[in-house]
Formats: C-alpha cells, structure tokens, sequence
C-alpha cells in the first residue's frame, strides 16, 4: 500500500528488517528528485537562489508544517539545521541571568547534555523530574511547576527512550502561571508520528522538531514554532535574523517582525527541499498523520502477537515499556537485565538482518508504513 513511495531505500535494503525508522526513517523516492532539484536551482539562479528558497520555498514548508500541527501562522516557523541551534538561541535572551530550568530526566541528550553541563558550570538551576512512573508523570510534572517560579520548562512530546506519550499537553502549559515563562515542547518523536495540534497552546510553546525521522527528510532541517507577539529576543544571533532589514543600512541591530528573528546564518537548504517533497507528498495523496498512527498501531500489534507466539528469552510484554498500545509513539522499547546482554540481542537480531538500536540497557524497535505487516525472526 505504502511500500511504493520507497522503492529505493527498499531496493538498496532488500532482505532486511529494518525496525530504526524512529531514528533513520527510509527516504521516500520523491526525496531523490528534490535534492535534484536543489542542485538545479542552485544553476539556475545562482546568487538568486536565496531570494527563491527565502522567499517560496520556505513559506511553502511552513505552510505545510503549520496544516499538520493545526499551527495559525506560519511565518512564525523558523528553520536550522539542528533543534540544539534553535533552543539555545532562546536560552540565550537571558543573557548572564543565572536561570532555573525544569525538564525531565528523558530529554535527548542535545538538550540534556547542554543543560547538565550548565548546571556544572554552576550557570543554571536545574530540577529533574523522573519520567517513570509514566503513569503518574503529568501530575508530578505540573506539582514541581506549582512549587517553582520557573524561567524554562522543557519536556517531550514522546519520551525518546521510551516512546511514552505527554498526552495531556495542554492541562502541563496551562498550569503555567508565570507567562513569561519560556515553555519548549521536544516534538521530534511526535512530528508526523502522533497526530498533534497546538491550536489551543501555539501562542505560549515553542515547539520544535525536524526531517530526521518520521518526517522523512533527512538531517539537516529542524524547526521550531514561536508564539505570536513573543518578547522574546536572543543575544546569539545570525544575519538571517535581520534579512527583512538588511538593506536598510541600520546603525543600530535590528530583528525580524516573524519567527526567523530566531534564525541563524547561511544553511543547506537541500535537506529542506527534502522535507517540503514529503510533506507535499503526503498532502497530494491525502495521507493523514491520523492514517499513518492507525497504520503504524496495527504492526505494533502485529509485532507484541508475534513476540507472544516465539517466547524469546527478553523480548516480551513483561519487559515492555508501554502505557496503553493506543496512545504510544512509534517505537516499542524493551528493558533488558543489562547492558550486556542488551548488545547481545541486538547482535543476534543482526545477524538475522533485523536491524534495532538500543539506549543503555534499551532495546528499540521502530515502525513505519514501508514494513511488512508481521515480522519474522
């Protein structure tokens, strides 16, 4: 049904089972085309690329990001090539005010190497809250936010080494008194995997997320959403920040009216012609993140029946990692006694050509709409 959009990753991978699409999602074919397309912009219009890429094809891919997130203005949609660029300039308008920060101990190591690293430096205060028990993890989240007056919050959408879903986004970012304080939601493994809207809280999260996974474009082309009418402006800044104003010849710096007053410098907009074919791809053909979810829920029921049937020695329900199989994200994470025997079982997998990838003493398998239905191994 879906494996004709990825003939050639297909192709290029045949015989094997590849359960990492929640960290190297396949390509689809329309990708190849796109890139192609880049390097013939670039010959066409040489210089002037810049004012077609900022100018179309940007708008385009935050028009199309905005439909999927139910997000009301798309120019407040800003791109780098990295979600670690994008959050730092935002931590950055603090300038030498000593912070405190509130996330979790299940954030992707870009953002928790950098705050735990701050915090050593004695540059922050930094509070961590457990995301285990996860059936308990909004109401404790939301009582540390009552006990603090904090300046960042942070937390993810989808736990990314457990794949457990902060389903009640909007009950944590209302519970938030303080409204200058800056609330950034880690949606990477929740873009164009479970279906999201930020309708009711767009004007007080940045959200930020990116091609790499199952958005399906590639690295290189990560974004975040900015509330409309954000005070907000960052000390570490790049010239794309003031391209509006650019010609101007101010004497003094001047900012963006949109979200690009986030924005760094010179980039490689390739992967963002990537990620704009996939997300038109899917908007021509009708394609929902809602079908995609449905989709990607029936092989993880597939997958739990299976591991039922063949009784491996770790890979079973009582070693699962899951809430509810209905409002999980993409990836089922299985808790292996140790990190030992977790290479072990990844090894064995291998040789069978099942390709997994493991955090620890966390055994992943990820999901996408290009798999067969049942595995085998």
């Amino acid at each position: 049904m879906y494996k004709k959009y990825y003939s050639q990753f297909l192709k290029a991978n045949e015989g094997k089972q590849h359960y990492t699409a929640h960290s190297h999602h396949y390509w689809p074919d329309v990708t190849f085309d796109a890139m192609m397309e880049y390097w013939n912009d670039s010959a066409r219009l040489v210089d002037d690329k810049w004012a077609y890429i900022l100018g179309t094809k940007v708008p385009a891919t935050q028009k199309l990001i905005a439909k999927v997130l139910n997000f009301s203005n798309p120019e407040n949609i800003c791109f780098a090539p990295n979600t670690h660029d994008l959050f730092t300039r935002v931590l950055s308008s603090f300038q030498n005010k000593k912070i405190k920060i509130l996330t979790t101990d299940s954030e992707f190591y870009s953002f928790s190497r950098q705050v735990n690293w701050m915090s050593e430096l004695k540059l922050i205060d930094l509070i961590v809250v457990p995301s285990a028990p996860y059936d308990t993890f909004n109401e404790r989240f939301k009582t540390e936010i009552q006990k603090n007056d904090f300046d960042v919050i942070f937390f993810s959408q989808v736990f990314f080494n457990s794949a457990i879903i902060v389903d009640d986004l909007e009950s944590i970012v209302q519970s938030v008194e303080n409204e200058k304080t800056i609330i950034f939601i880690d949606g990477y493994h929740g873009f164009m995997a479970v279906p999201t809207d930020l309708s009711q809280i767009e004007n007080r999260v940045f959200y930020i997320a990116g091609s790499y996974k199952y958005a399906q474009g590639g690295e290189g082309c990560c974004f975040m959403t900015i509330p409309q009418n954000c005070p907000v402006v960052p000390t570490l800044t790049g010239w794309y920040a003031g391209f509006q104003d650019l010609e101007n010849n101010n004497s003094h710096i001047t900012f963006n009216k949109n979200g690009s007053r986030f924005a760094g410098s010179s980039m490689d907009y390739t992967a963002l012609y990537r990620l704009h074919a996939v997300l038109k791809l899917y908007a021509d053909h009708h394609i929902s993140v809602d079908e995609i979810h449905a989709f990607v829920q029936k092989l993880q029921k597939n997958f739990l029946n299976y591991i039922d049937e063949i009784k491996h020695p770790h890979i079973h329900r009582k070693n699962l990692l899951m809430l509810d199989p209905y409002n999980h994200g993409h990836f089922l994470s299985f808790k292996m006694p140790s990190v030992e025997i977790c290479k072990e079982v990844k090894a064995e997998l291998l040789a069978k050509n099942v390709i997994t990838d493991s955090r620890g003493t966390i055994l992943r398998f990820g999901f996408a709409i290009y798999q067969n239905e049942k595995p085998v191994f």
